[in-house]
Parts: C-alpha cells; structure tokens; sequence
C-alpha cells in the first residue's frame, strides 16, 4: 500500500466490493494463475494509476506499454511531459475526491472516445520507449527536451 490514494480504493472499488473494478491489493493466487500482471493490464481498458508516495507512478508508463488507457488518481501531479503532451487525449484524469465516482466516470466515456483513446496510447508510447541508441522523439530526446524548456521557463521567469 502506497501512499493516501489506494486504501481509498480499495475501500470503494477492492475486488471482493465490485468485481467489475479489479482493484487488488496484491494480485491475488487465484488472478496470477490465469493470468499475469502484463496479461492483466493489456486486457484491461483502463489502468488505474493511483499516486503513491513518490511524485510519479511506473504504472503510468505500463500502462502506456501495454496499451491500456492510464487513469491517473492524483491531485496536484504534473504528468510527464505535459508541455508536449495533451494528456487529456489519452487518459482520464481523477480527482481524489471522485474516487468513489470512479465507476460512474469511466462508464460515462463514450466508446468512441475510449477508442479514440486507446490509439492515442498507442501512438504515444514511442515517447516513453527506451532505445539502446537514442531514436528521435523517444524518451530520451522527450527527457532532454523537457530539462530545456523548463530551463528556458525558468531564465525567462527569472527575466520578468
């Protein structure tokens, strides 16, 4: 259990209260034998991504791995990025205090635009590959070029 975020969850959404929901506190024995981890999220729609105690989730970038719509459950985080990316576009954004709501938000998605989503994710994931050799707009050059513009945010905020 990381951070405030997840017993919050599990309280609303655990398995064992809404089976829909897949929401574990670990993978459970049972899960793990028909499926794995990787399995579980890239059959999944969406991927719950909820804050932990760090300033980022890996599970953001695996669910971008896996193509899986990322759900991101945190207030006040800057996603990775975001003077590039128009998350928006291909995730869902949750405020802390919607979790019990969660349900409801994402079944209110239209397929369309979950569709429209999930390739999104797929054409967005080049920007979070890492390649032996640097391959433009992967998340090598996507790192450097974020260092750069808050660089350049901060001379220009500095100059004001």
């Amino acid at each position: 259990m990381h951070g405030r975020v997840r017993p919050t969850l599990l309280k609303y959404w655990g398995a064992d209260v809404d089976a829909e929901m897949k929401i574990y506190k670990r993978l459970p024995l049972r899960v793990a034998r028909k499926m794995n981890y990787i399995q579980h999220m890239k059959s999944s729609k969406y991927c719950i991504c909820p804050m932990g105690f760090e300033v980022n989730s890996p599970r953001i970038v695996e669910a971008i791995y896996y193509e899986c719509v990322p759900v991101i459950i945190a207030d006040n985080f800057v996603l990775p990025f975001s003077e590039v990316l128009d998350w928006s576009v291909f995730s869902v954004v949750v405020a802390e205090k919607d979790i019990p709501n969660l349900k409801d938000i994402l079944l209110s998605i239209p397929m369309s635009k979950y569709l429209t989503m999930q390739n999104n994710v797929k054409m967005v994931q080049k920007h979070f590959l890492w390649n032996p050799r640097p391959i433009r707009y992967d998340i090598f050059h996507m790192i450097l070029h974020s260092i750069w513009f808050n660089k350049l945010n901060q001379i220009q905020t500095s100059e004001i």
